[in-house]
């Protein structure tokens, strides 16, 4: 599933498109994708002018001209492509239609998005904007990551006096939104500290030093484009490549990257998902 930087290379990719722009005509191809779309979800969209596209947590969300807010979620294969941009920001024509194209949208400036999801894992949904942060998926979302809104005292508190790991606590998006299997698994070599260490028995100096670490992780992602694991494309069509400068999240059995440590990363299962780590030198 894409995790932050993911999505906020996606969310990047479709701005040039669709802000400021009216949809001039919704086309949606089914009842439902994870659950059914809203009703007259298609009469909805058609003539509203995108005032912006921001994110939350894994979601993109688009502001619309007469108060509603479109949610939408990749799911595990889900794709938001781009064709025929008259800004020039991409190359490619208007493809012919595809067996999984759920949703089209026909932008008045020319361009097409296509939300594409072969497993129909992705989901999509209206809302008011005036309370969107209260929609049952947003409501429970922690800071986001790279918010003011995260910092070293609200992750200290977080993790003060609990007994799970520190792995699934990093993933609990009532702690920090966004952050997924991959990141985490980065951010824990990065900080030198096993996933398997409960989290109230890291020192709180510990814990804080865990906040820019995550910020750089996750920034250096979204700058280079997101990763392109499995059927993730950028909006544009062109793949991620962040996955080339992994340290240890796909690399079981391969030397640890750390000067001078001579261990190998492991991996190990944790509530059903794959750690990677090294034994050597995160404790």
């Amino acid at each position: 599933m894409p995790e932050l930087p993911e999505v906020e290379t996606v969310r990047r990719g479709l701005a040039p498109a669709m802000e400021g722009v009216v949809i001039a005509q919704a086309d949606v191809n089914r009842p439902d994708l994870r659950w059914p779309f809203p009703p007259d979800m298609a009469a909805r969209l058609t003539g509203q002018r995108v005032e912006r596209l921001r994110r939350r947590s894994k979601y993109i969300l688009a502001d619309l001209s007469g108060g509603e807010t479109l949610l939408v979620h990749l799911g595990m294969s889900g794709r938001m492509l781009v064709s025929g941009d008259p800004l020039g920001q991409f190359v490619h024509d208007h493809p012919a239609a595809q067996k999984h194209d759920h949703v089209v949208l026909h932008m008045e400036n020319g361009a097409r998005i296509t939300f594409n999801d072969p497993r129909r894992f992705g989901a999509m949904d209206l809302m008011d904007t005036a309370t969107a942060d209260d929609h049952k998926l947003l409501a429970v979302l922690g800071p986001e990551p790279l918010s003011n809104d995260f910092n070293e005292a609200i992750l200290v508190a977080a993790f003060a006096g609990r007994t799970t790991p520190v792995k699934s606590a990093l993933l609990d998006q009532r702690i920090v939104a966004g952050l997924g299997n991959i990141y985490v698994c980065e951010t824990l070599f990065r900080a030198k500290i096993s996933p398997r260490r409960k989290v109230g028995n890291i020192a709180a100096t510990r814990v804080a030093g865990m906040v820019p670490i995550i910020r750089d992780v996750l920034a250096e992602a979204i700058e280079a484009g997101g990763s392109s694991l499995r059927d993730f494309r950028q909006a544009d069509g062109e793949l991620g490549y962040f996955q080339h400068s992994f340290d240890v999240y796909g690399r079981e059995g391969q030397p640890c990257k750390r000067e001078g440590c001579g261990g190998t990363v492991a991996r190990i299962v944790q509530s059903g998902r794959s750690s990677f780590y090294c034994r050597v030198c995160q404790r």
